[in-house]
């Protein structure tokens, strides 16, 4: 097969041989720029996909932030709670009238 190559390529002379190589270097370099825009254009979807995907964390990190804060005044009412809780058992209370006896 490849002396069949050789000898095709003989028949074609130094400028026909040139002519092919430059064929061959046209060729690839054409397929090559096919695939740099296909590359540019997967990078620009990727490019707005990421913009979106930094949208929807930034969104749901003010989400969670909200919802700390919401947890951390109901937790300060808790402890409030608590502490009179404790501050009204401190002091001696009169029994309920079911109880008195």
């Amino acid at each position: 097969m490849e002396e069949t190559i050789v000898q095709h390529l003989a028949q074609l002379g130094a400028a026909g041989l040139m002519g092919l190589l430059w064929v061959l270097e046209r060729r690839h370099g054409a397929q090559r720029e096919r695939e740099l825009t296909e590359a540019h254009v997967r990078l620009m979807e990727s490019r707005t996909e990421l913009g979106e995907l930094i949208g929807v964390v930034k969104d749901n990190t003010a989400a969670l932030a909200a919802v700390h804060s919401g947890q951390e005044r109901l937790s300060q009412a808790f402890e409030q709670v608590a502490g009179e809780l404790r501050q009204s058992r401190a002091v001696p209370r009169s029994r309920p009238l079911d109880q008195a006896g």
